[in-house]
């Protein structure tokens, strides 16, 4: 057979898995990789990256959204250690990605040469299998292995070290053919008629999802199921767009800053119904939601990963099945129940914690997302970092079936602008709008590069308020008045976008949003929309000084 070098087998079978795009840094650890990757575009195309843990977010991003492993290439020693901060974001979101770092050559392992880490130990801990290629011969076996370990059971990252020798050795090693393809787990009959006899003995039920691992046949499963049997839903952190929060049994989200309606809804619950979820700890309200080990609760815990039951809480019905494939089995049942009356206050209440107050702001959020909620197609893309910023998108806006969410379960800061660009580098012909806080965006802004030369530009809403905002909420309600480390000095955000090609305005007041975003949404090169918001303006029910000053009546 004819000969290859490792760097062309491993881009061959990534293009036979299916895999079209990947993200990255160069590195002299991995030029055969590189060189390889010439003879792809069109076909496996490599989005070039200004920093490796820019790479690595949209590598995890790209597989939240599609479902496929988002593929990451970086160099060895620092390049593999900024990238670190994707993959824990990946493993946190439960989201399929392969990182491929380049390593020293075999024959110096071991000997802390130049940038060495002992990967599996490095990575360990953060995620699904980390492993090493030395011969070649292998590649075929250890790629195929790392895509179905990224996709089967919980998602995840994989972390795959590659000897640079090892990439230059010839191989004749025949590439794979075709993807490989893994059936989701199904429940078992019993299991779902179970499920329908706990559910029919209940007053209180409720439905707690998450994952991004729903197709949208799961997803439509799901939602008939419960609005044929008047079940309130609750999605985990940043989970809420897997459902469409049109839905009248859509009810919110349990996460950081969980609504007390939410939190109420849950807790007075008798019936937990826990799809495709790995009770976090935001979900659970710092696990002091339900009792542990045992809850309160009726527990019927669904989970493709059979590591996920029983975890953390002991379930009275433990089902090892797929979500989708669970929601579709379901959907054909039916349970009688007198619980309507509880759906609808849930709803209502869901409801009228969507109305935010007027804010203390030049530009007020609550009437900007008020806008947006009318303005964005129905199959928009939404996406953050983290910061109290965040909780516009994540807490006032409602998603639509076919509307998506790019945000960080990790809390990850800087994830917001590396996700929108995968995101319109995945979906071109979709609208990606970027929520990023003055603080989260400069993580990141160096990304506006790659975005710009790969012809994936968003739109990004920079809300600067000059400071850490989250942090400096809780440090007034600890510490009033005294603010330490987290006013920031900014650069001229507009100018700095325009430089990297992108349409930019500054948005002074509420009034000159709407027609700055129509601007914003005719750019054939994105648009980056700095907005002035008011420090005032930290959370949407609280202002600063009203929280400095409870904070000082209290500690008085």
């Amino acid at each position: 057979m004819t000969e290859q070098n490792g760097g062309k087998l491993l881009v061959a079978c990534l293009q036979a898995l299916g895999a079209k795009h990947s993200f990255g840094v160069p590195g002299e650890s991995y030029l055969a990789v590189l060189d390889a990757l010439h003879d792809t575009a069109g076909a496996l195309d490599f989005t070039l990256c200004r920093n490796e843990g820019g790479a690595a977010f949209m590598a995890a991003a790209y597989g939240k959204l599609t479902g496929t492993p988002g593929i990451c290439f970086v160099t060895r020693g620092p390049g593999a250690t900024n990238a670190s901060i994707g993959v824990h974001t990946a493993m946190q979101d439960s989201a399929p990605m392969i990182l491929f770092v380049g390593q020293v050559g075999t024959d110096m392992k071991g000997r802390e040469a130049f940038q060495e880490i002992d990967y599996r130990a490095y990575f360990g801990t953060v995620a699904k299998w980390v492993t090493e290629i030395d011969d070649a011969d292998r590649i075929p076996e250890i790629v195929a292995r790392a895509w179905t370990t990224a996709n089967s059971g919980r998602p995840g990252p994989v972390v795959i070290a590659l000897p640079e020798d090892m990439l230059t050795d010839m191989t004749a090693a025949p590439a794979l053919i075709g993807p490989v393809s893994v059936e989701e787990a199904a429940p078992s009959t019993a299991s779902v008629q179970t499920t329908i006899s706990m559910i029919s003995k209940a007053e209180r039920p409720v439905i707690l999802y998450g994952g991004c691992n729903w197709t949208q046949e799961g997803s439509s499963a799901l939602q008939s199921f419960a609005e044929a049997n008047n079940i309130p839903v609750v999605s985990v952190f940043r989970y809420q767009d897997q459902f469409d929060n049109h839905s009248p049994c859509f009810c919110g989200e349990a996460g950081v800053g969980m609504p007390p309606t939410v939190r109420k809804l849950l807790a007075e619950s008798d019936l937990l119904l826990a799809v495709n979820n790995r009770f976090g700890e935001n979900s659970t309200d710092g696990y002091t939601l339900f009792s542990l080990p045992k809850t309160k609760q009726t527990l019927i815990h669904v989970h493709s990963s059979d590591r996920e039951l029983g975890k953390i809480y002991v379930p009275d019905l433990a089902v090892h099945a797929g979500p989708n494939a669970f929601a579709k089995a379901l959907a054909q049942k039916t349970v009688k129940g007198q619980w309507a009356d509880w759906r609808a206050r849930a709803r209502s209440e869901f409801e009228a914690g969507l109305e935010a107050p007027d804010q203390p702001s030049p530009v007020d959020m609550g009437k900007v997302i008020t806008f947006l909620q009318k303005r964005l197609p129905g199959d928009a893309i939404l996406c953050n970092g983290a910061g109290n910023f965040a909780i516009w998108p994540n807490k006032f806006f409602m998603f639509g079936s076919d509307q998506r969410l790019l945000a960080p379960q990790s809390g990850a800061m800087g994830y917001g602008l590396p996700a929108a660009i995968a995101a319109k580098v995945a979906e071109p012909g979709r609208t990606v709008v970027c929520f990023a806080g003055d603080g989260d965006f400069q993580m990141n802004c160096q990304e506006l590069g790659s975005a710009m030369q790969a012809g994936a530009q968003p739109i990004i809403l920079i809300l600067n308020n000059g400071t850490y905002g989250t942090i400096r909420m809780h440090q007034e309600r600890t510490y009033p008045e005294r603010v330490s480390g987290t006013s920031l000095e900014n650069p001229d955000f507009v100018r700095l976008a325009q430089s990297y090609g992108f349409h930019a305005e500054y948005v002074g007041s509420t009034a000159e949003f709407e027609p700055a975003f129509e601007r914003a949404m005719a750019s054939v090169t994105g648009a980056v929309l700095e907005l002035n918001i008011s420090a005032e303006a930290l959370t949407p029910r609280q202002s600063l000084s009203e929280m400095r000053a409870a904070a000082k009546e209290n500690s008085a």
